[in-house]
């Protein structure tokens, strides 16, 4: 395990995820790290106010919102390690969502750790596939399995082009 999340790596222009990203202020400052060789593996503990329908349990749109920036981070390291390069290194990788399937399986409770997991499936040139799982207490609470795709290299730069 690396001692920096993937989404610490990012250049600052990519870095104001609510999710991830480091210069967000209001953010969730999610870390993803190796766990193994294909698996990596994120921590986070929700506060009261991430509130789901009804108290003491997590909102759902917060936990598809962790396995959206712990997939694309896992991507963007898989891609990394399949050119045996390191993250720090240009020119930059990134990967977005392109699909992302989310079972709810029990629910999430608030006050203690999640543990989000992600196994790579799939790496290739500009897609990669992953499944997810998030458990709290040594229990599986939520599914999930994404695609995600690679930016192009000048968005991946930091040249979003035309608005």
């Amino acid at each position: 395990m690396t001692t920096k999340g993937f989404q610490e790596y990012y250049p600052d222009y990519f870095s104001y995820c609510y999710g991830c990203g480091k210069n967000n202020e209001y953010g969730l400052h999610l870390k993803s790290y190796w766990d193994g060789d294909n698996t990596t593996v994120a921590r986070f503990k929700p506060e009261p106010y991430h509130t789901g329908g009804y108290p003491g349990y997590v909102y759902g749109g917060l936990i598809a919102a962790l396995f959206d920036c712990h997939g694309t981070g896992s991507a963007a390291a898989a891609a990394f390690k399949a050119q045996d390069r390191e993250m720090w290194t240009e020119p930059p990788i990134r990967f977005i969502t392109a699909s992302l399937k989310v079972d709810f399986l029990k629910p999430t409770p608030q006050g203690v750790e999640l543990e989000i997991r992600g196994e790579i499936l799939e790496i290739k040139e500009r897609k990669a596939i992953i499944d997810l799982s998030l458990v709290a207490e040594g229990i599986v609470r939520a599914k999930g399995h994404m695609v995600a795709v690679k930016l192009p290299e000048d968005v991946a730069v930091g040249n979003p082009g035309p608005a």
